[in-house]
């Protein structure tokens, strides 16, 4: 595509292009051109007063929230049905299993995620999990 816009937006290319069309061919492609182009500003105009409008009404919430004494932030600060809240971060959760590796370190593990070496390996020795309950 882009070499098709390439030639159609360069003179010389453009002119090298279409030398083998006809004149009547040349003047369709221009009708079909003038089409296209027409089409656009309809479809810019449409937008654009679409977004006039919507400025407008924006300016008409302004006026209406100022008049009540409202401020944005405070629409902003109630919760809303149908959104979602910021997430809070939440506290870690306690850990509830504890044991000694083999460098004397102490490991604890919630019960959750990945399980430290030393009690993996405490376990496939035959030990239970009950064994190092905090």
């Amino acid at each position: 595509m882009s070499d098709f816009l390439d030639i159609l937006t360069h003179g010389r290319r453009l002119k090298a292009a279409v030398k083998e069309l006809s004149i009547q061919e040349l003047e369709e492609v221009e009708q079909k051109l003038v089409k296209v182009i027409a089409d656009r500003r309809e479809e810019q105009a449409e937008l654009k007063k679409l977004e006039a409008e919507k400025q407008r009404k924006i300016e008409e919430l302004r006026e209406a929230m100022a008049a009540a004494g409202i401020d944005a932030s405070e629409l902003l600060q109630g919760e809303v049905k149908g959104t979602t809240k910021a997430k809070r971060k939440r506290a870690p959760k306690p850990a509830k299993y504890a044991i000694v590796d083999a460098n004397g370190e102490r490991k604890t593990w919630t019960g959750q995620g990945r399980m430290p070496n030393a009690l993996k390996d405490a376990l496939a020795k035959g030990k239970s999990l009950d064994d190092y309950l905090i």
